[in-house]
């Protein structure tokens, strides 16, 4: 049983419009207020809002098929608005669960927002709040997205403006929570899991042959921890240079002789489970999963180490728990590689992220004219957009130019006469200049949340990234509202001053 916000207020409880936000803190946190406070206050905004959230619900099983769970049956759930005070929190401040526990405990005007009176001790434990803060989903995110943004431009005056929304599309790397991958690092990961897997059903059933797995675990290490310190020699005598690599190839051959001893033991385990203790495929599809990862990197590494071959990058996996991360290099000064997926976003020229999307081995110029589409659906006034080179190609020219009255997207290579002349026109030239405020846009999501996905899995990495978004929405309307009253207060201020030199005369 869930409820979008209590409708009826506690004792002692404040209401939402009537709290009192510092708006001379230069921290993030009132900033978020600030913007859920116009939400709230707003009272088409809370409606459209409160409607959406309503699908903010868990999910069960039924007939094989993921189902919401009934709002009205069962145990009185987190409600919604506060499902979505505290992820947008934890994005802004970047914050892991553990902060984002503390402050919904213990922060006073953060729990008055959550409708939580002074004198209310009602707290929230931290599984709670991991598995509350995890039922967003896109879809659900880019409809509050587009509702916080047509809010802002309303703010600004400009809800009913007949001009055109222009924006600027730039991509960038979102790093998954992953260390640097190599061949004998990966396969140590699988070894790690499986070794650990095997102790937890010995456990469970009484097998044998487990009891020493941690030592087992120190042998792995021990080998790695070798490879990892020998170094290719620099020496220019030949011989010396033959001898550090054939200690090195030795060293790689221990590691993966000892992987494959321990893997044995692994798969004639996994068919013991299955034969004699019928143990459902479900619970072995995890140890089948890394025992095929193991496999694939002791395959690599004979072939890389021992062969002398170069592994095809298509072959190469960065991740055993990340699947979807990629190697991905950009070209960037000091940045040689980053571990990650390409995110691409759409700004408005007024600062809000209009759309985004998750690029899953995909490249800026494969995404053009699907962004555009995408965030017209959303905001049909969209119509004027700038690029940098990397989305260029001939067919996303004709397409954006059919889609936009404004295209602001730069060939490559040399330009003809025609193209010349259109690229230092007036108006192509002031765009360009204005599309480097992207990456301000960029900075700030980074800043507050997309620097690293800490949330696992595609579906996870993809609900982050959503979430980031209308997080760093909401905190620009909390901008806007902040602004306007300090300038209230400073005319404020100017009004008393000179009464004051009236009266002094």
């Amino acid at each position: 049983m869930r409820d979008t916000f209590p409708a009826q207020r506690s004792l002692g409880e404040i209401d939402i419009a009537d709290i009192k936000i510092d708006v001379r803190s230069r921290d993030d946190i009132p900033l978020i207020l600030l913007g859920l406070q116009h939400i709230y206050c707003t009272d088409d905004l809370r409606e459209k809002v409160f409607e959406i959230i309503k699908d903010i619900l868990p999910t069960q099983l039924v007939d094989g098929q993921a189902k919401p769970v009934s709002t009205e049956l069962g145990c009185p759930g987190m409600n919604q608005w506060t499902i979505l005070v505290l992820g947008s929190l934890r994005l802004c401040l970047n914050a892991d669960f553990d902060r984002i526990h503390e402050l919904a405990n213990q922060h006073r005007t953060l729990r008055l927002m959550l409708g939580i009176a002074d004198w209310d001790e009602k707290t929230f434990s931290l599984q709670t709040l991991k598995d509350n803060l995890r039922l967003f989903t896109p879809d659900i995110l880019a409809r509050i997205n587009q509702a916080v943004v047509e809010a802002g431009y309303a703010l600004l005056g400009k809800k009913n403006s007949p001009a055109p929304v222009a924006g600027r599309c730039d991509s960038f790397v979102v790093e998954t929570d992953v260390h640097f991958p190599t061949d004998i690092s990966l396969l140590y990961d699988a070894m790690r899991v499986l070794l650990h897997i095997c102790a937890q059903f010995s456990e469970a059933f009484d097998l044998k042959g487990w009891r020493q797995f941690k030592s087992c675990l120190k042998k792995l290490k021990k080998a790695l921890r070798i490879i990892q310190k020998l170094k290719h020699s620099t020496s220019k005598d030949e011989a010396k240079k033959q001898a550090k690599t054939e200690q090195i190839v030795k060293a790689h051959q221990t590691f993966i002789d000892l992987s494959a001893v321990y893997l044995k033991r692994v798969e004639e385990t996994i068919a013991l489970l299955a034969s004699q203790h019928q143990v459902g495929e479900l619970q072995l599809a995890k140890p089948k999963e890394f025992i095929a990862h193991a496999k694939r990197q002791i395959d690599q590494i004979e072939r890389r180490v021992m062969k002398g071959e170069t592994i095809p990058h298509d072959e190469k996996v960065f991740s055993l728990f990340q699947t979807h991360t990629e190697w991905i290099s950009k070209g960037k000064a000091g940045v040689p590689v980053e571990l990650g997926v390409r995110v691409a976003v759409v700004e408005s020229r007024e600062g809000f992220i209009l759309h985004h999307t998750v690029m899953e081995k995909q490249t800026d110029d494969q995404i053009a004219v699907t962004i555009v589409k995408e965030t017209q659906t959303q905001f049909p006034s969209f119509k004027a957009c700038s690029f940098d080179k990397g989305f260029h190609n001939p067919a996303n020219q004709t397409g954006l130019r059919a889609l936009l009255d404004q295209v602001t997207l730069p060939k490559k290579g040399k330009l003809s006469t025609t193209d010349e002349a259109h690229e230092t026109s007036d108006a192509f030239v002031a765009a360009r200049k204005a599309h480097s405020a992207v990456e301000s846009g960029i900075n700030a999501l980074e800043v507050h949340g997309l620097d690293k996905c800490l949330d696992h899995g595609i579906d996870g990495f993809k609900r982050y990234v959503a979430l980031a978004v209308v997080s760093r929405n909401i905190q620009k309307i909390g901008q806007i509202k902040r602004d306007k009253e300090r300038e209230r207060l400073a005319r404020e201020r100017e009004r008393l001053r000179q009464r004051q030199q009236q009266l002094a005369a």
